[in-house]
């Protein structure tokens, strides 16, 4: 029990090694008890957990697997016997960190309609390349009243049970696909102003950054599609922009260069002023990098966004977007 709350914690993986072994290590006392829900790991994983004191659940890897699917396999576990306060949700590539789940807690203690409380993540090796150091300043989200939580988080049981968990099917943005429903059910989400997870997104490639932001991309249009009408219109105004620059603009200038006049490839010049203007509002000091790999990421998104409305209109079943294990 920690803050007068019973606490359980649910940690997702497949295959992280030695990340598995700190994020368990990183769990402190007072946390009633742990599941880890693993993936099909061949790495070693599950025994590791168990050494270290977790509930072990195997997923039916015969089954689509999903992040949202495994999260909901933990709670399930631990609704054998008798279901916690709250959940303190991760994934097997993080690090809680010190005092953590005690002021989230207190804070939910304190505030009866808050149903998740998320603090800071950052990555754990930010100068080890580019792509991490852009992952580390997409966690820096701004501070109170939120509308979405990622996949570290403590949420209340009350309200997680409330909206009936999270939705097994989604294989992208599925956290703030629960929020949605969390705030129309009235409670809240918020980001408190303390240190959280450590994450290790080990992203030393283009190709797995590229990825990274295409599932974004998905995950915008897949969430649009489930709660993009009024009052919400949740991801509609992303999916938009991902359309606009990644995808329509780039073809009506090429279309206007072919059928009109080459000169019409002048437009393009909208790109760079595009990361001029990003760039200049991120500082000080100016992100350059930054700047440039956003307007670059808008044809990763538009590419999900398309692999989104494909799929749904061929009745394909979505397989999940792995960047981490990108050749």
């Amino acid at each position: 029990m920690i803050a007068g709350l019973t606490i359980g914690l649910v940690i997702i993986g497949r295959n992280e090694g030695a990340r598995l072994i700190r994020a368990l290590a990183s769990v402190p006392d007072g946390v009633d008890r742990i599941v880890y829900v693993d993936s099909g790991s061949t790495d070693g994983s599950v025994d590791a957990a168990r050494a270290a004191g977790a509930e072990v659940v195997t997923l039916d890897m015969t089954q689509p697997f999903t992040a949202a699917r495994a999260r909901n396999a933990g709670v399930d576990r631990l609704r054998q016997s008798g279901l916690p306060d709250a959940i303190q949700f991760m994934d097997g590539d993080c690090e809680l960190r010190d005092g953590w789940i005690a002021h989230a807690a207190a804070f939910l203690v304190e505030n009866p309609t808050a149903a998740v409380a998320c603090g800071r993540r950052r990555e754990r090796f930010p100068e080890a390349s580019l792509y991490n150091r852009l992952c580390d300043a997409e966690w820096n989200t701004p501070v109170g009243r939120a509308k979405a939580c990622g996949g570290d988080a403590l949420m209340r049981m009350q309200a997680f049970e409330a909206v009936g968990g999270f939705n097994p099917g989604l294989i992208a943005g599925e956290e703030p696909e629960l929020c949605v429903r969390l705030r129309a059910a009235g409670w809240e989400v918020w980001r408190l102003d303390h240190e959280m997870t450590w994450h290790d997104a080990a992203m030393m490639r283009f190709s797995q950054w590229w990825t990274r932001t295409r599932r974004g991309g998905y995950a915008f249009a897949l969430g649009a599609s489930l709660h993009g009408a009024p009052p919400e219109h949740h991801w509609v105004r992303e999916t938009r922009r991902a359309l606009i620059w990644g995808a329509v603009l780039p073809l009506v200038l090429f279309l206007a260069a072919v059928l009109i006049s080459p000169w019409a490839l002048l437009g393009l010049v909208l790109y760079p002023l595009q990361i001029v203007r990003i760039g200049l509002k991120s500082g000080p000091p100016l992100d350059w990098p930054q700047a440039f790999f956003m307007v670059l990421g808008k044809f990763a998104e538009a590419l999900g966004v398309l692999q989104f409305h494909i799929g749904v209109m061929l009745g394909q079943t979505p397989n999940i977007i792995e960047y981490k294990h990108d050749g």
